[in-house]
């Protein structure tokens, strides 16, 4: 899985082995070593929520879970399911921040991909 971060923008881009495991575990993670000890990596990952639909109104279709060393963008069931089974090829969430801030976020099919 590709991660790019760039100004307030967040994109995950998956292979086509990495959307089939996605599609049945619901779960896929990369990382990235920047030295010896586990302390010293960054490990990224796409979530699928459960089948049950959201309890709160205004919580964010797509959302980020973040702590140091660790980042998960977490996505509703049905769009996860809609993602795989379709040729969407992606999907995007502009997430709010703060009043003036927002984090873009896209996750895309990387099909072509020769990882």
């Amino acid at each position: 899985m590709k991660l790019r971060i760039e100004d307030d923008t967040l994109r995950l881009r998956l292979s086509d082995g990495e959307v089939a495991e996605f599609a049945e575990k619901g779960h896929v993670e990369g990382a990235v070593h920047f030295g010896p000890n586990p302390e010293q990596r960054l490990t990224y990952a796409l979530e699928r929520g459960s089948e049950r639909p959201q309890t709160m109104p205004n919580e964010e279709p797509v959302q980020i879970h973040y702590e140091p060393g660790a980042l998960t963008v977490l996505v509703p069931f049905a769009l996860a399911k809609a993602w795989v089974e379709t040729e969407q090829n992606g999907f995007s969430h502009d997430l709010p921040l703060s009043e003036s801030q927002h984090l873009r976020i896209l996750v895309e099919k990387d099909l072509d991909c020769k990882h």
